[in-house]
C-alpha cells in the first residue's frame, strides 16, 4: 500500500531502496520558507543498519503489512531459539539475532509476537514490560525520597539499569524491554 512521505510514522515498516525498514523516529520539519518534509530514522530489519532520509509530503512510500503470530519461547540452544506456535502447536527454531538487544529478557515460557513478511520471520517482539529481580544495588539511605537522581542496579539476567534510590537489592521491579528503564515496583501477588 502506497502512502505519502508525510504520513510515515514511528513503528511502521516500509519498503525503501529494495529493503525492509522499521521507522524508529520521525519529525515533520518546515524550515523557513521551504516546503515541509518528514525527517525519519530507519532501521534495516535484516541487517540492523540505520539510515536518516527525508521524505517529501508528495513522495510515495510503500508501507509493508506484516503478519504476526503469538508463540511461546521453549528453550535456547546456543544461538538457536526454539518456539511453539500457540495455535498450531508447531515447534520451530529461529536465530537469536532476530531478537536483538532484548535477548537477556527472554524467559522460558514467555509469550512473544513473531512478525513475518511473505512467510519469512523477520523479528521477535517481547512483551514491553517484564518483571525482574534486582540482585545488586547500592543500599537504601534512610530519608531518601523519589527524586530525579537514580542509582545503578544489576538485574537477575545481568542487565544493568538505573533505579530510584529507594529500591533495595532483592526487590522485584517492572522493566521496559524497549528502553531498558525502570517502570515501577512489581505488585505483590
Amino acid at each position: 500500500m502506497k502512502i505519502d512521505g508525510g504520513a510515515v510514522r514511528m513503528g511502521m515498516v516500509i519498503e525503501w531502496q529494495n529493503k525492509l525498514w522499521l521507522v524508529v523516529k520521525h519529525e515533520i520539519r518546515t524550515p523557513g520558507n521551504l516546503r515541509s518534509f518528514n525527517q525519519v530514522e530507519l532501521k534495516d530489519i535484516i541487517s540492523g543498519t540505520k539510515n536518516n532520509p527525508r521524505f517529501a509530503s508528495d513522495e510515495k512510500i510503500e508501507r509493508v503489512s506484516l503478519d504476526s503470530r503469538q508463540c511461546n519461547f521453549l528453550f535456547a540452544d546456543g544461538e538457536d531459539l526454539t518456539f511453539m506456535d500457540n495455535e498450531s502447536y508447531e515447534q520451530f527454531v529461529l536465530p537469536a539475532s532476530l531478537i536483538g538487544d532484548s535477548r537477556p529478557f527472554l524467559q522460558d515460557g514467555m509469550t512473544v509476537d513473531i512478525e513475518t513478511y511473505e512467510g519469512k520471520p523477520i523479528s521477535i517482539a517481547l512483551p514491553t514490560r517484564v518483571t525482574m529481580k534486582i540482585v545488586e544495588a547500592d543500599p537504601v539511605v534512610k530519608g531518601q525520597t523519589a527524586s530525579s537522581s537514580y542509582k545503578p542496579a544489576i538485574l537477575e539476567n545481568g542487565v544493568r539499569i538505573m533505579v530510584p534510590p529507594f529500591i533495595p537489592a532483592g526487590e522485584t521491579i517492572v522493566v521496559d524491554t524497549n528502553t531498558l528503564e525502570y517502570i515501577e515496583r512489581a505488585k505483590a501477588s
